[in-house]
Parts: C-alpha cells; structure tokens; sequence
C-alpha cells in the first residue's frame, strides 16, 4: 500500500486529494497547524475523514516537520498548505512568505537530512507569470510577479528546482491556473458570486460587492486538476508543468453564467466597490497545458461554464438543506 502524506489535507485540493489517494488504495496522513482545532468539513463533505490519519505539523517549523517524516517516511507528499490568497497577501506580506517560501524550504531540508526516498509535489501557481497580456504561459515563460502571493509562490517554485539539481530530490512543480469548486472558502471571487447569486435566487435581497470585472483567467475543476498532480508524481522523473484548460474568460463572463444559470440578470443585483481593488493585480492570465497532455496524458474535460453549473447546483443543494434543517 503507498502512502502518502498531504501537507494542508483541509483546503480544497488537500480534501480532493485526499479523496482521489483514498479510492486509489493510498494509506493517506494529513497535515494541520493544529489538528485540534482545524475545521475538516471538506474531508466530511467528500465521504473521507474516517479514512485519513491526521497530524499536527507546523510547515514553518523544521522539526515538526522532521518529527513527521521520521514516524510516517511516505512515499510522495503534496505540499498544499500555505496562505492561498492574494488579495490577503497585500495585508499579510510577513504571514505569505513565511507559510509559503519557508514552509516549502523546510520541507526540501527535512527530506534531504533524513536522506529519504520520497517524491514531493510542490503547488506553484500560475501568479508567479504576472500579466501575460496577449501569450499564452508555458513552463518557460518568464516569472514576473505582481503580489507578496506571486513573490512568495516564485520563490519556492526556484527553491523546488535548486534543491532538484542540487541533491537530486524527486520534486515537481505543478503551475495550477485558476482551479474551482464547492469547496472554495467564500471569500474567493468565484465562490463569493456562486454564493450571493443563489442566495438571490432563493430570496435575499443583499447586493454583491465587487471589484474589477475586466480581468481575464483560466477557469478549471479542481477535481481534475489534483488528478494532475498526483501523474506528476507518477511520471519517470520530477519536472514542472502547467495545469490549466488553455481557454480564458473575463470574470464578468463568470459573473454573467452563474446569474443566467440562476436566472437572474447580475446588472440589477451586482455593485462596484472600490474597497476590492488590489494595490496591483494581473489583467489577463493565459496557460499553455501542451507539456501536461504530452507527457502526462492528462486533458481537461470541464469547461469554465460547466464549473458554474456545478459550483451553482452544489450551492442550491446547500441551500435547499439549510432552508429544510431551520423550519
């Protein structure tokens, strides 16, 4: 039985993961700051939590991480946990480095000093490219990040590549674009719309704050996408590749399918705040999946109008069952 170790198991792709390793037959231990006071109603909601054993680890901490490793030794590790948004990243700059760049390095060291023979999965992020205007990234395409998030993610994206060359550890980098689901915390743009707009649907009257609806992203499913991850550590040798659909909407696009899908038109229920607007932000993100499909065989299936179809009736079924739960 492999075993597996998933650094961040309570988010979304922690939680995906979890359940993709499970159905595969993986012995699966989790990792949180705090196992006694984390919320793991993801691995609830996916069927899985009885099936995981979880542990206290502290990515910032290299012995904690040492202890970890030295109990379980698995046999890949998904590095999941870090502070994952970037509008927060402009008010915790201190907090997104830490639980990214030094979290990921401590990881690196702990698996050399033990000298163990494990693969690592390391979530880069498509951030790290910065606006791309009319291009499309690929896995040579130039960093140039425009958030404390995208500057933290770079690093540890280089830090993954120098400790492959240097002691030969089996690490990858996966480049994930934009990647959603109904497991999204609210306060994700994608989420927060899917949100309001049935809540609209089923009565509020409350009005959806935004910012800039021009930018431009590549929408994916997450459950495809933690698919992706695991073929990268089922491939010959550690390498770096994009995961994403290859095809970009505006996030007004997004905004407009999940209000038809709802049948409601967002013109009358959506107003701009300025209060959204970040300090810098990327107009347009674009990525090249070719390297995934050639080397990995994997092709995504959903489109970004499907993920607001399924991300809308997740969210109804919700609804339908807080509605009957409060009478």
């Amino acid at each position: 039985m492999p075993k597996a170790l998933i650094i961040g198991i309570g988010g979304q792709d922690g939680s995906l993961m979890a359940k993709l390793l499970v159905g595969k037959g993986y012995q699966v231990w989790g990792t949180s700051r705090d196992v006694e006071a984390a919320n793991f109603k993801n691995l609830t909601i996916l069927g899985v939590l009885n099936n995981v054993k979880l542990v206290s680890m502290v990515p910032r901490d290299l012995n904690s991480i040492i202890a970890v490793l030295s109990n379980f030794k698995p046999d890949e590790i998904y590095m999941l946990a870090a502070q994952s948004s970037v509008g927060l990243s402009f008010e915790q700059p201190n907090e997104t480095f830490d639980s990214i760049a030094i979290g990921t390095l401590n990881l690196l060291e702990a698996v050399r000093i033990l000298n163990l023979d494990t693969r690592i999965y390391h979530a880069s992020s498509s951030e790290c490219f910065g606006d791309l205007g009319d291009k499309y990234a690929t896995e040579s395409t130039y960093f140039q990040p425009r958030s404390p998030y995208a500057i933290a993610k770079s690093s540890a994206h280089w830090l993954v590549k120098n400790y492959r060359e240097s002691y030969g550890i089996f690490a990858s980098n996966g480049i994930l674009f934009n990647h959603e689901s109904n497991l999204r915390p609210s306060r994700y743009v994608t989420k927060k719309i899917i949100s309001t707009a049935c809540k609209i649907a089923c009565g509020s009257c409350e009005k959806l704050l935004l910012g800039r609806l021009d930018i431009v992203r590549d929408w994916g499913w997450a459950e495809e996408y933690v698919e992706a991850m695991w073929r990268m550590l089922q491939h010959h040798s550690p390498d770096d590749f994009i995961i994403a659909t290859g095809k970009s909407r505006s996030l007004l696009d997004f905004l407009d399918t999940a209000f038809c899908a709802v049948g409601l038109d967002w013109q009358k229920h959506v107003e701009i705040d300025a209060s959204f607007l970040r300090p810098s932000d990327i107009a347009v993100s674009r990525g090249d999946p070719s390297k995934a499909k050639d080397l990995l065989g994997w092709v995504p299936k959903i489109s970004m109008e499907d993920v607001v179809k399924l991300m809308v009736e997740a969210e109804m079924k919700l609804n339908m069952i807080r509605s009957e739960s409060s009478r």
